[in-house]
Formats: structure tokens, sequence, C-alpha cells
């Protein structure tokens, strides 16, 4: 803020250096697998859908059904701890390197501010001049909303699809108002955030910075200042005092910071290691015939002088948990079988006695579809050996057998199972459930019939 307690726009210096252009590539490549993402295909599947409407989340041509609790916790629990280790080795890189916030900002919406403002304006603070609906202006303001729109709807087919996108968009909104009403509120969230919050968004609204003291240690990687090497600061290169650091002061650090912090500061929550500054002193040093590296990346140890220790406490626990997470994804997915069957007792009565005196029970069946393409399911009774019974005995009534379930989709049928009256001990009976799909899926379940508890006698 400023002295009068108004916003301190800040318009950061871009310095293009080694750093610059490493980020610039992966930028740019994060960039386009945004936008061609949903557009890909893996066995048959998109590789990335999350559908709301029908309850199915798709991953690299896998989907997970609202009956995969578990395995969506390993996947999340996966990427959580992924996190946790990549900063415990390298700090923020997640910040400097791959956030959206940080790409979409600093390589997508602020080069184009600036080539409308005609320039880098960090020494004018435009803001203050009353300079909001000029030209130039507006031009940017309507650049950065078509941006906003498209950005939006590449986000919103992650939700629905490409399919329903390509249609929506050629329709009127009245056809699919909630997705044109999620298309217009994000819109707006995203050009106001590129537009006006821009780097407040690191600083107030994402917890992952105040999260720092928790998830490194003085060992991790940082973006820091060689104290030790550049203070007493020079203050200029003409009459350099022999005992004077290397740091002669320039604020070319502070003035390419997308937060506008001091490096020289230390550690600082507002930090998410652009490597901006590293660049902009590496040039100074440059051009003063100093060694580069004034600052770098390094760690709080290696800044004091103590050695570099890989294995800590926690580049040992979390790989071990990030070990066993996917260990247990893994398994999960080579043993899941492509069908999920779930077996419920009907509603009503236990059981009813039909007039040929044969007991009836009702059950029902939901049966979940993992495949890709509609599959018939067969249900038969069996587990009838060493018994009295014989298969003509028992009757099974169904509206549908085989049932045909879609792809991915979940249906649920009521079937009736019918038995003589002698079949039922103590006012029970054990059969097997067997569900075929002809295509080597098969899959048996349990079942306890009831009936009178006076078994065969009238």
């Amino acid at each position: 803020m400023n002295e009068d307690g108004s916003r301190r726009w800040i318009r950061p210096k871009p310095s293009h250096g080694a750093w610059w252009h490493r980020r610039r590539v992966v930028a740019y490549a994060l960039m386009a697998l945004f936008f061609i993402a949903p557009h890909l295909r893996l066995f048959g599947k998109p590789i990335f859908l999350m559908d709301l409407p029908h309850r199915q989340f798709t991953l690299m041509g896998y989907t997970f059904l609202p009956t995969d609790t578990l395995l969506f916790m390993f996947v999340l629990g996966s990427g959580v701890i992924g996190i946790f280790l990549l900063t415990a080795f390298f700090g923020r890189a997640w910040c400097g390197w791959a956030c959206p916030q940080t790409v979409y900002l600093e390589f997508l919406f602020r080069p184009i501010g600036r080539w409308f403002d005609g320039g880098y304006t960090g020494s004018r603070n435009l803001d203050k001049q009353h300079a909001w609906f000029t030209p130039r202006r507006i031009g940017k303001y309507i650049t950065f909303f078509l941006l906003s729109l498209f950005v939006s709807h590449t986000l919103l087919a992650f939700f629905v699809g490409t399919e329903n996108l390509y249609h929506w968009v050629l329709t009127s909104p009245s056809q699919h108002p909630s997705a044109f009403f999620f298309v217009v509120v994000f819109t707006g969230i995203v050009w106001f955030n590129f537009t006006y919050f821009r780097e407040q968004t690191c600083l107030i609204v994402c917890p992952y910075g105040r999260w720092q003291s928790a998830l490194i240690d003085r060992q991790s990687v940082i973006v820091a200042y060689d104290a030790t090497r550049g203070e007493p600061r020079a203050h200029g290169v003409a009459h350099r005092d022999p005992a004077a650091g290397d740091c002669i002061d320039c604020g070319a650090c502070v003035q390419t910071c997308p937060t506008g912090i001091d490096i020289r500061n230390g550690l600082q929550m507002e930090c998410v290691h652009c490597t901006q500054c590293i660049d902009a002193c590496d040039d100074v040093m440059t051009r003063i015939n100093k060694p580069t590296g004034l600052i770098r990346y390094s760690s709080q140890d290696a800044m004091a002088g103590q050695p570099r220790k890989l294995l800590r406490p926690r580049t040992v626990l979390y790989p071990l948990v990030l070990v066993v997470l996917l260990t247990s994804l893994v398994t999960a997915l080579v043993t899941k079988a492509p069908a999920d069957v779930t077996v419920l007792r009907g509603l009503g009565a236990p059981f009813t006695e039909e007039a040929d005196g044969r007991i009836a029970n009702q059950i029902r069946i939901k049966i979940t579809n993992r495949r890709g393409t509609s599959e018939q399911y067969t249900m038969t009774v069996s587990g009838l050996a060493g018994t009295d019974l014989k298969p003509q005995d028992i009757t099974v009534v169904a509206p549908e057998n085989p049932l045909v379930v879609a792809g991915g989709a979940t249906r649920l049928t009521s079937v009736f199972i019918l038995l003589p009256r002698s079949a039922f001990t103590a006012g029970e009976r054990h059969v097997d459930l067997v569900f075929t799909d002809g295509r080597g899926y098969a899959e048996t379940d349990g079942y306890r019939l009831l009936g009178p508890a006076t078994g065969g006698a009238r």
C-alpha cells in the first residue's frame, strides 16, 4: 500500500534472463496442454473429464464412478503428497513455474497489457492519472475479456466434454442455462483477476504461501539473497568502498518482482520463487564485472555454510507415503472388476406366499457397467448342492434378464425369486446369485432368502 493507504499498483519490469526463458517454455507448454487436453482421447475416452451431472470422473482413460471413493482418495492423496514432496525439495517451485495464476498472468495477460500500455510503466502510476478509458485501455480490457471467455469455455469442456461444448456454443443459452451461467460468472472472475486483482490473489487469497513454514525446512531450495557476499551495500558503482559488498543497491530485484517485495530482506511469504530477481541481479552483476549468483537458488542452510542433506525426515516419509498410495492405487485398478453389483433386499414385506404355496422374495439389483460399451448382465441362482432342491424348483421373475446397461451407466431393477415352502429351514435359505456378461466377467454374491419359520409344515 501507498503511504496514503491506497493500493500500490505493481507493474514489474520484465527481466529476460536465462531463468525467464526457461519458465516461458514451461508456461507455454502448460497453456498448450490446458487448451488441447479437452480434445485428447485415450482408450476412446477423454484424458480428463469431471462429469458432475453423471457423477463420473475420467482420468487418463479410466473412469471413476461414485462407488470408487477409495480409488479417488488414492488419486487425491497422491497429488497432495506429491506437492508436499516437491515443496520439501524445491520450495515454491509450483508457484513460480506451474501455478495457473503465475503462468497466465506473467506470460499472457501482463505481456499483452504492456503492449497496450506502451511497454514497462513501473515508473508511472497510470491508474492514478485517470486514464482508465483511453482507447488503448479499452482495447486492453476487450482483449482481456476475449481471453477470459476462451479460458472459461476451455475449463467448461473439462466438465461437460467437447461434444456438448461445441453444440452449446451454436445453440441458444436458454437450452443450457446452467452452463451459460457458469461461463458468464467464471469469465467475470478471470477478467477481474487478471485485470484488477492480479498479484493480490497470491498475497491475500492463496493459502499456499502461508503453509511454507510447515512445508519447507532450512534445507529446502529457495530463491535467496547472499547477504554475506552482498553486504554492506555499495550504493552505486562509483567510488566504491573496498570493504563494500557486491550489491550496489540498484533496486533492480525490487523493480522486477511481481509481488513487489525486496528479496534482500530474506525468505518471505509473498515470494513466489519466480526467479525474476535472479535474472535482474545476474544482468547487473555481469555489467559491473562481478560474478553472477548474488541472488540464486539455494537454501537457508547453504547460505549459512551448512552441508546439504538430502535425507531428512520429510524427504524420507513423503516418498514412502507416496509409494504406498500409488501402489495401492495401481493394485486397486488392476484388480477392479469391470462391473459393480449391489444386491439389496426388496421394499415392503420380507417375503410373500403365492397362491400355489411357493415363497417369493423380492430383491433389488444395482449394476454399474465400468466398460465403455453397452453390456448384458444375466443373473442365475445356484448354491443348491447338497439339498433336495433341483434347478427347476427355482423360479426367477425379472423384467429384464439379461439386463442391458449402457457403458459407464448404472441401472437398478427388481427381481423375484420363488422357492417351494419346503426349501426354507428355520425361516431362511442361503443361495448364490451369479452375474455374468458373456465376456469373461462373473461375480457370485451369497444371499439369504427369507421364508416361514415353520419350514415344510403348513
